[in-house]
């Protein structure tokens, strides 16, 4: 259950004796927005990197190690429609090394990073601001010479073609680094502690009094907090947005966007789960079986869903030349599930394989971590474990060609090697 530290503020304990380490994980969410992103990802190479107590990468470490060698580190994530800063950190449990205080000394280094990032007179340390920029801008330049992130991006940016915030990926565009100055990223410091929601998450072999005893010197701003509706909900399109673009590259991309009417809260979830572990989730999948090993007509094809923006999304590495029967062969996929063309066997195997995904993410403690977090954005969507399972195992075939006949297919996305 959730404490309430300040209105926006939450605390959450996992308490659990499966792990030999504690994990902490703090999330500043806010709206996604494409002026915005980049900067974000920024100000995390920045807090990674340093802070005011701990000048250089050097100390930075030094202190890590003095922590029994814990992990750290800052990213961001994007969901619907929240953007996302990440700060993870994970130690040992102070019980297995005879240490009760490496949780709290862990709370303070974290707190010092938060709280006293390496800024000095109203700018970010010059040195290290130009560092981490030059360094983010060449990786996001990077990103698009790996064919298949380029083909997702540009597929990404054509289907929301209509909607400049969700065109731009969780870290951002480059370009709008090339301006920003040390001082404005201050500003986006600020901006996050004092408006965020802020999500802070516990897993381990510790109680909720010592968590909260660790956080009692935690000084956040009271402020009034931003809390953004997390779905995307975008209008059908009335014609499919489709791009083609050549480049000197061996093998090609098809890839595809659809969108369906299933969000994360909706019963039909379990459902679409099905449906895409039989369309491109898994091994026995049509898309697999029919496109990838009978016709022999991609490298790879596979499908995933996004139910926090209404998208399923197919990727294909394929021969040029084939692109346009490759294009037909998913197109029947689909025509096939929404018929009915798929066998009982062949749910049972997808559900199996579902019920597994699902049991494994219970040893994981991020994947606890996310699951209370939309526990707490979205608490009517909150099942037990069991409720899960009954839930999935309840699916029928009925049920997965309703939503295989929901699918509608918005945009293509083509990288061709020849023209």
């Amino acid at each position: 259950m959730a404490i309430q530290l300040q209105p926006g503020i939450q605390l959450t304990v996992i308490p659990t004796e499966k792990y030999k380490t504690i994990r902490t994980f703090i999330r500043f969410s806010a709206s996604h927005s494409k002026d915005t992103a980049a900067k974000r990802t920024l100000l995390t190479s920045l807090l990674e990197t340093n802070s005011l107590h701990y000048p250089n990468q050097t100390d930075l470490s030094a202190k890590l190690a003095e922590l029994y060698g814990a992990s750290f580190g800052l990213n961001v994530g994007k969901k619907g429609n929240l953007h996302q800063i990440n700060v993870a950190l994970s130690l040992v449990n102070g019980k297995y090394i005879g240490n009760d205080q490496v949780f709290t000394e862990g709370m303070d280094f974290l707190k010092d990073i938060l709280f006293y990032p390496n800024i000095k007179k109203d700018a970010f340390e010059e040195e290290t601001f130009r560092l981490e920029k030059e360094n983010l801008i060449a990786y996001l330049k990077s990103l698009y010479e790996d064919k298949q992130t380029m083909a997702s991006l540009r597929l990404q940016e054509l289907y929301f073609n209509e909607n400049e915030n969700q065109k731009v990926p969780s870290f951002g565009d480059f370009k709008h680094l090339e301006n920003v100055t040390a001082q404005e990223l201050v500003a986006t410091y600020h901006e996050m502690l004092h408006n965020d929601q802020i999500d802070i998450f516990v897993v381990g072999d510790i109680t909720q009094e010592q968590v909260q005893q660790a956080f009692t010197n935690w000084e956040f701003p009271k402020t009034e907090r931003q809390h953004p509706d997390i779905y995307y909900h975008q209008p059908l399109l009335a014609t499919v947005n489709e791009e083609v673009v050549y480049e000197p590259v061996t093998q090609a991309k098809l890839n595809m966007g659809f969108q369906t009417s299933v969000y994360y809260g909706d019963h039909r979830r379990f459902a679409l789960m099905v449906f895409n572990g039989l369309f491109g989730g898994f091994p026995h999948s049509k898309l697999f079986l029919n496109v990838r090993e009978k016709e022999s007509l991609a490298y790879y094809a596979s499908s995933s869903v996004d139910t926090f923006r209404g998208l399923v999304t197919v990727q294909t590495g394929i021969d040029g030349k084939n692109r346009t029967r490759v294009l037909e062969l998913v197109n029947e996929q689909l025509a096939s599930l929404c018929a009915g063309e798929f066998t009982e066997e062949e749910i049972a195997q997808t559900k199996a394989m579902l019920r597994n995904q699902f049991l494994l993410s219970l040893d994981s403690p991020q994947a606890l971590i996310e699951t209370a977090y939309l526990n707490q954005w979205l608490p009517d969507t909150q099942l037990t474990e069991e409720e899960f399972l009954t839930a999935l195992m309840a699916v029928t075939k009925e049920e997965i060609q309703a939503v295989a006949q929901d699918i509608t297919l918005q945009a293509i996305f083509v990288l061709d090697g020849e023209e």
